[in-house]
Parts: C-alpha cells; sequence; structure tokens
C-alpha cells in the first residue's frame, strides 16, 4: 500500500512539474522570438551600414536617436549624412557575442564585435562592445541609441 501511494505521488509530481515546465517553455520560446527578432534587427543594421542603404537606416532610427562614437556624439541626421557621404564606412562588424534583455518596450542588445571601418580615408579595424537600445511603437521596433566602447583587445 506504501509503495503504490509513493508511486501515485511521484507519477502526480511528475505531471504536475512537466505542466508547470510547459508554461515556463512556452515563455522562453516567446522571449525567444522577440530576442530573435532583435538580433536580427541588428544584423540587419550592420549590413545596410556597410551597404551604405540610408533609406533603410532613416527608417530604422527614431528622429531622436543619438549615436556614441570614439570621436563624439549626435544625433540621426549626422548620422546618416556621416554614412551616406563615407566619413565613415562601415564595411564590415564581425559579431563575436551578443545578447537582448527586453524590459517592457525597450529592448538592450549588447554586441561584442570586431568592425572594419573606414574613417577619414584610412581603414582602420577596432574590437568594440556595441550598445543598441531599441524602442517599440506602433509601427515596430525603432534604433533609440548606438554607442560605441573600444575594447583593449579583441578577445575580450
Amino acid at each position: 500500500m506504501k509503495t503504490l501511494f509513493f508511486v501515485l505521488m511521484i507519477t502526480a509530481s511528475s505531471i504536475y512539474s512537466f505542466g508547470q515546465q510547459t508554461k515556463v517553455e512556452k515563455m522562453i520560446k516567446k522571449e525567444t522570438k522577440t530576442e530573435q527578432e532583435i538580433i536580427q534587427l541588428s544584423k540587419d543594421k550592420w549590413d545596410w551600414m556597410a551597404e551604405k542603404d540610408v533609406v533603410k537606416l532613416e527608417q530604422l532610427f527614431d528622429d531622436k536617436s543619438v549615436f556614441v562614437h570614439m570621436g563624439g556624439s549626435w544625433g540621426k541626421t549626422q548620422e546618416i549624412n556621416i554614412i551616406k557621404s563615407g566619413g565613415i564606412h562601415y564595411k564590415k562588424a564581425d559579431i563575436h557575442e551578443v545578447s537582448v534583455n527586453i524590459i517592457g518596450t525597450t529592448a538592450i542588445l549588447l554586441n561584442r564585435i570586431t568592425l572594419l571601418a573606414v574613417v577619414g580615408g584610412n581603414e582602420v579595424t577596432n574590437p568594440f562592445m556595441v550598445t543598441e537600445v531599441y524602442i517599440k511603437d506602433e509601427n515596430g521596433w525603432k534604433l533609440g541609441s548606438l554607442s560605441f566602447t573600444k575594447l583593449m583587445a579583441s578577445g575580450q
């Protein structure tokens, strides 16, 4: 009788745990979908920057967006003009690590990259931690901030 009771308790516990795990898995899948959407949007952004596709970038960048570089900080219009003129040509971003945190309608993406760029006519390669902040509105995700932090070495 005790053995039967023990087996029933284990079975009931397993069924309850399985049901709870399924709910958690559903929550994770929902989060993962949003995170993957932001990761893809970030990858697309690097491609558009490399291609100097200012039409797509103008749609992605919020009108109040800010950009922080090693040489200063500025808004959307100046960033678009720099890309369009070739003042900075983001040739290739090798992404080594990426993470996303979703807070309400804000997504914070961190990229550890090695960036190959042409700046002032000189080709340079730098390791960066790039912080991208995306805000979701009725039209989808918009980039609110893009900040470059130079790392000491590319392996960091």
